[in-house]
């Protein structure tokens, strides 16, 4: 079975987003070893200026790239990154299994995203959109889009 990791930034506080991960958490339960590290945000000022946000994300970086797995294909989400539908997210999964890999990483940022270290590190980086969206909600999108990718390599009812 594959182990899944996903490292964010950050902590669910809000109720509705810790409801609909714990929802997608269990409903993975049956498709992969699942694995939420949450890490610390990096506080930053009101208004920050681009050199903190930078030493942000840089710190933000070091800590995901310490909890890293070994041996472990890594996908970045950000903004920047490879736009795909749900079948072929399915298919990069399927993929990673196929060509030996018995673990993958998900990355997802803080409020300012990803550093570059962590962005070099992947193996792959994925956007969900050009759209800007919560961290917290692209956590949910994530775990989501893991369930529906295992549905529908499993030829499951859930994706249509």
């Amino acid at each position: 079975m594959l182990r899944v990791d996903l490292i964010c930034i950050g902590r669910l506080k809000e109720r509705c987003w810790q409801e609909a991960a714990d929802e997608y958490k269990k409903r993975l339960q049956g498709y992969c070893r699942l694995t939420v590290t949450e890490l610390p945000e990096y506080r930053l000022p009101a208004r920050p200026d681009p050199a903190q946000i930078a030493a942000a994300l840089e710190r933000e970086g070091e800590s995901i790239l310490a909890k890293l797995p070994s041996q472990s294909y890594l996908i970045a989400l950000c903004i920047e990154g490879q736009e795909m539908d749900s079948p072929a997210f399915s298919k990069l999964l399927s993929d990673r299994t196929v060509a030996g890999d018995s673990r993958v990483t998900l990355v997802i940022g803080g409020p300012f995203g990803l550093s570059e270290t962590v962005k070099r590190r992947a193996d792959f980086r994925l956007s969900f959109s050009p759209m800007t969206f919560p961290h917290r909600l692209a956590r949910v999108m994530a775990l989501e889009q893991l369930y529906r990718a295992f549905r529908i390599a499993s030829g499951g009812q859930y994706h249509k």
